[in-house]
């Protein structure tokens, strides 16, 4: 099964808007806002000069509603993205880009329809290919041009998911390094890190 199809439609268009500071829990970023033709919006987050050279330790981080803002168990997004932030600020450089593509690009109601198949036994996976859709339908080429905007050449991606090297490549990513980012495996989502792992070729351990 083929992950990340590349896409064959135009290549998109996203305009810079605005940036900002946002503290956090773990430090403080710079907020730099981007809007894509179409109406999307997405954030991308910096800390220190990334815009020297260097390799930017960065997590490419898709949209999980669930996930991210109201603590679902049923994923390790949230996990991921606070751990992401955490290991940018120890660092004391990198960026974090938060990339609208809710339910791997299916969007949050059709996400909503995959749960209730997953509730009736479905994987992930079959979830989305019983509502017609593929396993993973994002596009990181947006990715591309926030992070040309930034000044960042090359990326130390945190990801379990070496498909995942190979699109951003295809996109136009310069990758330097996966860096692991295993956290927040719990009984509400063992099935489905086990499906990420069987079947969409992630690198995780029990």
């Amino acid at each position: 099964m083929s992950s990340f199809p590349l896409p064959d439609s135009a290549e998109p268009v996203i305009q810079y808007v605005a940036s900002c500071e946002l503290p956090t829990p773990w430090g403080e970023f710079v907020m730099h806002g981007f809007e894509e033709e179409g109406g999307r919006e997405h954030v991308a987050l910096t800390l220190g000069d990334v815009s020297d050279g260097q390799p930017v330790l960065a997590r490419l981080h898709s949209e999980c509603l669930t996930g991210d803002a109201l603590f679902s168990l049923r994923c390790d997004c949230g996990f991921q993205l606070e751990a992401a932030m955490e290991a940018i600020c120890k660092e004391g450089r990198g960026a974090l880009l938060y990339l609208r593509q809710e339910g791997r690009g299916i969007g949050l109601i059709n996400k909503i329809r995959a749960y209730k198949l997953q509730d009736g036994g479905a994987d992930t996976v079959e979830a989305n290919e019983r509502l017609g859709f593929p396993a993973d339908m994002r596009d990181f080429r947006i990715a591309r041009h926030m992070l040309e905007h930034l000044g960042i050449g090359s990326v130390r991606v945190m990801t379990n998911n070496p498909r995942k090297l190979a699109t951003l490549a295809a996109a136009g990513i310069d990758v330097a390094e996966r860096v692991p980012l295993q956290v927040g495996r719990n009984p509400y989502n063992d099935r489905y890190l086990d499906t990420k792992a069987a079947k969409l070729g992630h690198m995780l351990s029990k």
